[in-house]
């Protein structure tokens, strides 16, 4: 019987993925991107398992999530940091960004550090927007004692909506301001493509990618992560706790949203949105059981949820049940759950919460 709320996280499907990814970029290195614990699958696993595959480099979002981990690589912080979270990040030795001379100098009275500096190109979030502020701002890293240029980047705002107007738009921005840093500044890591870019052109690889969503075998742009090569590293698993018969008019869960409308088994599983398992998905998901198909009942409660099993059914007490992953011959991608609510495949394995244990398989 496996337990309550497991998520089995292989390390072969990272590093498979980070193959396929390197083979894409050519010689453009890879930096898998390891911030929210690893998107769900655990920061530390997912960091050796990519390191594995073959990328140099890993990326986080908080200064707290770099001095967690507890592999030996060059980490990039990524996020806005505050001067108490700037101690942090360089007493972890690892990058960080910068867009205000401001940031240069405080980084400069904490001894110099390893600096990015980010140009917002279209993201609208971190970064100046003004090209000619970043190329002052590289210039000022390299000419400041104790801080040293490491890379200049950018984030892509639709790089995962094939066909726009507006990624190529950002890569020409970008590409013009690399093109003026790189002529000063020759050693400097230029950076932009995600998962989605990388995937989706060529151009965008510059000397490397952060690749999050497709190191673990999940798909960019919400469809199948198959037709990339990729490997899905997380399958999510509970089992079933009680098996009952509902006669017609009998309901499943809070606020009776469901009711057997004739003869049939229910399947109650012990897991719920205090393990990570969405509310919306209400009466909007299926669930594997013996390699079969069974609709999710009734309401999504904190610590169970229902499964119809049908009118005859020989699924026992015990029996294991697969949420996200395969079983059988079938399977349940995290885009398929991502669709039913309306969100991304991201969210779908992030949101799992620390009930929901972690098993490297």
């Amino acid at each position: 019987m496996t337990g309550r709320a497991v998520a089995r996280v292989s390390r072969g499907a990272i590093e498979a993925n980070c193959a396929v990814l390197r083979e894409r970029l050519g010689g453009a290195e890879l930096c898998a991107v390891v911030k929210a614990n690893g998107y769900g699958h655990g920061a530390d696993t997912a960091a050796r398992a990519a390191l594995a595959g073959g990328a140099t480099r890993l990326a986080v979002a908080t200064a707290a999530e770099a001095a967690d981990l507890s592999v030996e690589a060059r980490v990039l912080v990524m996020g806005a940091l505050t001067r108490e979270d700037l101690d942090v990040a360089l007493g972890a030795g690892a990058d960080v960004v910068a867009w205000t001379g401001e940031f240069l100098d405080a980084v400069a009275a904490r001894g110099g550090g390893r600096v990015h500096v980010k140009l917002d190109s279209g993201m609208g979030r971190l970064g100046t927007k003004d090209p000619v502020e970043a190329r002052a701002l590289c210039d000022r890293v390299a000419a400041t004692d104790g801080l040293e240029l490491a890379g200049l980047m950018t984030h892509f705002a639709t790089a995962d909506e094939p066909g726009d107007d507006h990624f190529p738009d950002q890569l020409a921005r970008f590409t013009a301001l690399m093109e003026e840093v790189r002529g000063d500044h020759p050693g400097v890591t230029v950076h932009a493509a995600n998962s989605a870019a990388v995937l989706r052109e060529p151009a965008a690889h510059f000397d490397m990618a952060r690749c999050g969503i497709a190191t673990y075998g999940m798909d960019p742009f919400g469809d199948d992560p198959a037709a990339h090569g990729l490997t899905p590293a997380l399958r999510l698993e509970s089992y079933v706790a009680a098996v009952k018969r509902f006669e017609p008019g009998d309901s499943a869960g809070y606020g009776r949203r469901w009711r057997a409308s004739e003869p049939t088994w229910v399947g109650v599983l012990p897991i719920g949105y205090g393990d990570g398992w969405r509310r919306a998905l209400t009466n909007d998901a299926d669930v594997l059981v013996r390699g079969r198909r069974h609709p999710l009942v009734g309401t999504v409660s904190m610590d169970n949820i229902t499964i119809d099993l049908g009118p005859e059914t020989d699924v026992e007490v015990g029996d294991e049940a697969v949420l996200i992953g395969e079983q059988g011959g079938e399977r349940i991608l995290a885009e398929e759950v991502a669709r039913r609510i309306g969100t991304i495949n991201y969210e779908v394995t992030t949101a799992l919460l620390p009930r929901t244990k972690r098993v490297e398989a």
